[in-house]
């Protein structure tokens, strides 16, 4: 049976700051620049989720998108979007919420709400220039 991968992207809105609390506020504002500001700044963020699996003959489907994009809203998207990263986000906590780490966080808590359809890449754009890309490794 052939196996295929299917993308859903979905959209969500958050802010953060980016600080090591085991630094100093100058090593902090050095290192992290304008994505330290103690008042927080936000992302328009863009999620790409792909699933992979051989094709339900039933449906046609790996998975259908229409429930990818439920339960990633479900999952991950109802804690996160309109939040505030180091405040808001249980499983953010204690954890610098710089893209990699979020994508990383994601993953943990997608991979098995995603089941039987294996997911096999999240995408997360934090700007139209900058995205992280994490596979599960």
């Amino acid at each position: 049976m052939p196996r295929v991968t299917a993308t859903r992207r979905l959209r969500f809105n958050a802010a953060h700051r980016v600080h090591n609390p085991v630094l100093s506020d100058h090593e902090n504002a050095t290192l992290f620049g304008k994505c330290n500001n103690p008042n927080w700044h936000g992302h328009n963020y863009i999620l790409d989720v792909s699933v992979t699996g051989e094709i339900d003959p039933k449906t046609g489907y790996v998975l259908d998108l229409g429930r990818v994009r439920d339960i990633v809203t479900r999952t991950v998207l109802e804690k996160v979007d309109h939040k505030n990263f180091n405040l808001d986000v249980d499983f953010m906590r204690g954890v610098i919420p710089t893209s990699e780490n979020i994508v990383v966080e994601f993953w943990k808590a997608l991979a098995p709400a995603l089941l039987p359809a294996r997911l096999s890449r999240l995408v997360l754009w934090e700007t139209e220039n900058n995205a992280v890309e994490y596979h599960g490794e």
